[in-house]
């Protein structure tokens, strides 16, 4: 039996979201039926998050392996949008099962979201690190202060963040030992070598105001990937699908369609 949970809806070719971190399918919000009229649209819960069982434990590898397994008997390559951690994981998927995915949407994603001394479009690995400390500690807490730093300095702030905020739990808590070992996965993750490999046609879309998937990030990953193509949101944050919502479908208009 899969541990995942996932919602289906619309018809055409199938097409899998994948969320963040602390988050659930819900995010999505009114983005699915949007994609559901051309689309078979199936949102899912990540291990641990929403109404997905946990795995034994949380890493790249192991929820790609579970996705695949989910998937495995669509009767077309599925394509895949992913967002923020779930843009790592759809690359490593479309990485993984080359025949298997179709295209590849990648929203407020980077291939490493801490800084290195050759990497300067991240933030610091202290900072990211630090909720994994205030999560042991008051991890309520630390989910919302996550979330506003997701909406940082951009428009629509704030009626994006209070429409977040009333999402965060209406899918129950999600497992703190899932959120510790995702947030593992976050500051060690680097996906910088592996993304020249992605063959399928490729979309990177950006706030220009992203403080955690900088936008620098986002057009270095574009020009490494083969077929890939960089989009920026003025004005948006981490959340363009919620924020500027006609300009995010303005941004992936015709590329799931294979325009």
């Amino acid at each position: 039996m899969s541990t995942l949970h996932v919602e289906a809806t619309g018809h055409g070719p199938p097409l899998v979201l994948l969320h963040g971190w602390a988050m659930h399918a819900g995010i999505w919000g009114p983005l699915v039926p949007r994609l559901a009229r051309r689309h078979r649209v199936y949102a899912v819960d990540l291990p641990g998050h929403g109404r997905s069982a946990e795995l034994p434990r949380f890493t790249l590898d192991a929820v790609v392996e579970t996705l695949a397994a989910r998937f495995a008997d669509t009767a077309q390559p599925v394509s895949l949008l992913g967002w923020s951690l779930g843009g790592q994981l759809a690359i490593r998927w479309a990485l993984s099962e080359p025949q298997r995915v179709g295209r590849v949407a990648l929203v407020c994603t980077t291939p490493r979201f801490v800084a290195a001394a050759d990497w300067p479009h991240a933030a610091s690995e202290q900072t990211i690190a630090r909720f994994g400390d205030e999560l042991r500690v008051a991890w309520t807490m630390t989910v919302r202060r996550f979330l506003s730093l997701q909406m940082h300095g951009a428009e629509h702030a704030r009626a994006t963040l209070a429409a977040l905020r009333e999402e965060l739990f209406a899918r129950g808590e999600p497992s703190r030992r899932a959120l510790a070992e995702a947030l593992e996965a976050i500051v060690t993750n680097d996906l910088r070598e592996a993304a020249g490999g992605v063959a399928q046609p490729a979309l990177v879309v950006s706030g220009s105001r992203d403080t955690l998937a900088w936008p620098e990030a986002g057009r270095w990953l574009a020009s490494r990937l083969p077929q890939g193509r960089f989009v920026p949101i003025d004005g948006a944050a981490h959340l363009p699908f919620l924020s500027h919502a006609d300009r995010f479908d303005e941004a992936i208009e015709g590329f799931l369609d294979g325009r």
